[in-house]
């Protein structure tokens, strides 16, 4: 059996294409989703230029699976983010890190391009798949795979406990998950953003404390801030941060960029402190599967803001992102 499935493409015009894409009879681990759902990711507002299937935020439900595949069977939901194939054999994929893969490493951008979340369907290898679990809806796993990631995997991988003070700065599509995972693991959570119109809102997701940092000069927290999540597109006043950041604190800025950004910081004063910059990209996959886990247990959910997963719901959401008018998650829903 072969397939063929549709899917929303994005050109050097910025326009949005429907196209056809076909795989042939699967092979070895190989598996074909239907896919229902589909988070719409900043990063898909980056690749909209570029002639090459849109999404990686995938939820869908295993329709075939070839001979070799040990995990999944038909009928089953799976979910899938940035990373779509590595070797499997050299040293980071034996120690867990597929994401530095250097034996053949394709991900959203860089390898499948023919096929993308946004579409009907995709064929995937079921290295690169998740089980979503039981109590968890499809539209709130979408998010996840992607957003939900990114925030979770430096609160799991660089000493985070639960008597730490967590600062979560923007509060959208990444910022708002932030707030609900730093608050379930136990922490004492901040939430910072220009004004206060998201307030009630970052109190309501797991926030105890709320800073606007375009309101006053000085920022004041009741504890200082041992871990900060950095979801803006542009980096913080790294002076007017300083009164409020703990010795030793680590930073994480998340956003995706150009590679032209320049990181600035104030040298001596983060050499004095023995603060630090921690890069955290796509985690292992333990990761992905205890993120998702944790999240289904402890009720952890994106704010959701709902397209159908067509043409004309591809441009809609987009345009909505690109706005900055999104809130705070954009999922695609299939008809």
């Amino acid at each position: 059996m072969t397939f063929d499935f549709t899917v929303y493409k994005g050109s050097p015009t910025g326009e949005i294409f429907e196209a056809q894409s076909h795989r042939p009879a699967l092979t070895k681990d190989e598996i074909y989703i239907q896919i229902t759902h589909s988070g719409v990711c900043g990063t898909d507002e980056h690749f909209k230029w570029v002639a090459q299937g849109l999404g990686h935020e995938g939820v869908g439900v295993v329709k075939a699976i070839g001979p070799d595949v040990k995990t999944f069977k038909v009928g089953d939901r799976a979910g899938w983010g940035y990373v779509n194939e590595t070797c499997g054999v050299c040293e980071h994929c034996v120690a867990g890190d597929w994401i530095y893969c250097t034996g053949g490493l394709k991900q959203f951008g860089d390898g499948n391009t023919d096929q993308g979340s946004f579409g009907t369907g995709a064929v995937w290898r079921e290295l690169s798949l998740f089980h979503i679990p039981d109590s968890m809806a499809s539209d709130v796993a979408a998010p996840l795979m992607c957003a939900g990631i990114t925030v979770f995997s430096p609160l799991m991988r660089y000493g985070l406990k639960s008597t730490d003070v967590v600062g979560v700065v923007g509060i959208g599509g990444l910022g708002h998950l932030a707030l609900q995972f730093a608050k379930a693991l136990g922490c004492e959570v901040v939430a910072l953003s220009g004004s206060e119109e998201k307030k009630e809102e970052a109190l309501r997701l797991g926030a105890m404390h709320f800073v606007a940092t375009k309101v006053v000069k000085d920022l004041k927290v009741p504890r200082k801030i041992n871990h900060l999540i950095v979801t803006t597109s542009q980096m913080p006043d790294w002076q007017q941060y300083d009164a409020i950041l703990a010795p030793m604190a680590s930073i994480y800025p998340l956003t995706i960029t150009d590679f032209e950004t320049k990181l600035e910081i104030p040298f001596m004063n983060f050499l004095l402190t023995g603060r630090k910059f921690i890069g955290s990209t796509v985690p292992p996959k333990i990761v992905y599967i205890q993120m998702l886990e944790f999240a289904a247990l402890h009720k952890v959910k994106p704010v959701i803001d709902p397209f159908p997963l067509t043409k004309q719901g591809v441009e809609d959401s987009l345009k909505k992102l690109d706005a900055g008018k999104m809130r705070y998650r954009g999922v695609l829903y299939a008809e």
